[in-house]
């Protein structure tokens, strides 16, 4: 009783309103606490988390996004949806211009275009479909990541206008409107211009930078490489990108030998969910695999998995445990695995059930779908590491699993095609609802590998040049079957001699 009574004292005397404040006051005007969001603290922590590459990609992304508004569905779902649409990029130390002929800005969707954020109410389109955008910040933060004054000008139809987010505007504290003006345009699509840059901007756009252009465009090739292959056109200081889209090998014909890639498909909550991990070429023999690891060759490989969300790629051939390489039974990433990659797809109308982080370049590994999806990633993995574990001391013997006239190496597009024509097998019990085809790959007798040995030793490089023109081997013979090649030869002359 006597802490009740103590307590009751102690919050009577502590939130005792002051003589000044009176709650009762007719006037509630008189109390009324702004909560508004001041504009430069919102403009610089808005841009503070994304890098000045990321930001580009967001505005390319508004670019898909505009395309995809302006097509019907049948269009999205053929091979080429994307064809005759492009995007120039253009920057310097003084400016920062990308431009488009992806279908403009609606007007009615103006005023949710340039709000920061994505108002509740905003009406849906009959054509936004597949689209990334969710939070309605992308366009922005590029903007204010990388200048203070910036001008979008933008055609859909019949609407042209222009807009201006001034160095006076960002400044003005009370004032969130912006003036559109009407624009003169031939042709649908968008421009925005970037000026007053920050420093940072400005010196990694200038010619002395000789880094971020290289490092841009090595972005754009990984991250929008299904896009671009997909017949969009995206250029960097006049440079056309060129993709590098991951293909996996497909076996023609369904032989015992067939090596064809393990695919998963399913679909949750709105989200078509599309898996696949196989080879992007025969293993490795041993010595190439030691010349990947000394010329660090095998970063350009695309091993590891590429995670895409609606045509956008979120994670580019990863080699760690966020996808599974070291988890429940599969091996971590070695070399020796440099042929083995995946790709994995998710696809939604509703951009918010996707599994991606939110400045849409990573992706969220706590995401229940991602964790489900995640086990049979690991399931496909483990298919072809084992193969390569097991024919590693016979990789010429392997390689008739791959041949030329039996494979072919397929992109995602064409997969998917592929996997229409294959006998599925529906998942049991309590594992993710789906269905999914697990390829028989062919693997050595236990007596051959019993009855090998591995025999490995390095020289130097200048040395196997001269020797394999000794032995009349080709011009392409690598360092691995040029040693094989001297044992072979050596060990017929001991033959002989007995």
């Amino acid at each position: 009783m006597l802490a009740q009574s103590l307590q009751s004292t102690f919050c009577r005397s502590f939130f005792k309103p002051s003589p000044e404040f009176c709650p009762m006051s007719n006037n509630e005007e008189e109390y009324r606490i702004s909560a508004e969001p001041v504009k430069s603290f919102f403009v610089s922590m808005l841009t503070r988390d994304i890098s000045l590459e990321d930001a580009i990609l967001d505005l390319l992304d508004n670019c898909v996004d505009g395309i995809l508004r302006s097509v019907s569905s049948k269009v999205i779902d053929t091979e080429k949806p994307y064809e005759g649409y492009e995007a120039k990029i253009e920057f310097s130390k003084n400016s920062f211009t990308i431009c488009d002929n992806c279908g403009g800005i609606p007007w009615s969707l103006s005023k949710y275009a340039f709000q920061m954020g994505r108002p509740s109410d905003r009406p849906s389109d009959p054509n936004d479909k597949r689209m990334v955008g969710v939070y309605g910040i992308g366009m922005k933060r590029a903007i204010f990541k990388m200048g203070m004054d910036c001008t979008i000008t933008t055609k859909h139809e019949n609407d042209a206008y222009s807009v201006r987010f001034s160095p006076e505007w960002i400044r003005d504290e009370n004032d969130w409107h912006i003036q559109a003006e009407h624009a003169s345009l031939k042709n649908a699509g968008t421009t925005i211009h970037v000026c007053e840059l920050h420093a940072d901007a400005m010196t990694r756009f200038s010619e002395s930078a000789e880094g971020f252009p290289g490092e841009l465009y090595d972005k754009i090739v990984g991250q929008y490489a299904i896009i671009i292959d997909k017949g969009f056109a995206i250029s960097v200081n006049g440079k056309t990108v060129i993709p590098r889209p991951i293909k996996l090998t497909f076996a023609k014909k369904d032989v015992p030998s067939a090596v064809r890639p393990y695919i998963f498909m399913s679909r949750v909550d709105d989200v078509d969910v599309f898996l696949t991990v196989g080879f992007t070429r025969r293993i490795p023999s041993e010595g190439t695999v030691l010349e990947e690891q000394e010329d660090k060759k095998f970063s350009s490989q695309n091993a590891g998995w590429t995670i895409v969300c609606n045509d956008r790629v979120v994670l580019y051939c990863d080699r760690s445990e966020l996808t599974g390489w070291g988890e429940a039974g599969v091996p971590r990433y070695h070399t020796q695995f440099i042929a083995v990659a995946g790709i994995l797809e998710f696809s939604s109308n509703d951009a918010s059930k996707l599994p991606t982080t939110t400045t849409k370049r990573g992706i969220d590994a706590s995401s229940t779908l991602y964790l489900q999806v995640k086990n049979r990633m690991r399931e496909g993995m483990k298919l072809f590491t084992d193969y390569t574990n097991k024919w590693k001391g016979d990789t010429a013997r392997s390689r008739t699993h791959f041949d030329e006239k039996n494979t072919e190496l397929l992109p995602l597009t064409k997969l998917k095609k592929e996997a229409e024509r294959l006998s599925m097998t529906k998942t049991r019990g309590t594992a993710l609802v789906g269905e999914y085809y697990k390829p028989n790959l062919p693997m050595p007798q236990d007596k051959t590998r019993d009855s090998s040995s591995r025999i490995a030793f390095t020289v130097e490089k200048d040395k196997i040049e001269p020797v394999r023109k000794h032995l009349g081997m080709d011009q392409g013979s690598d360092a691995s079957s040029v040693g094989k090649a001297c044992f072979n030869e050596v060990y017929e002359e001991a033959r002989s001699c007995r």
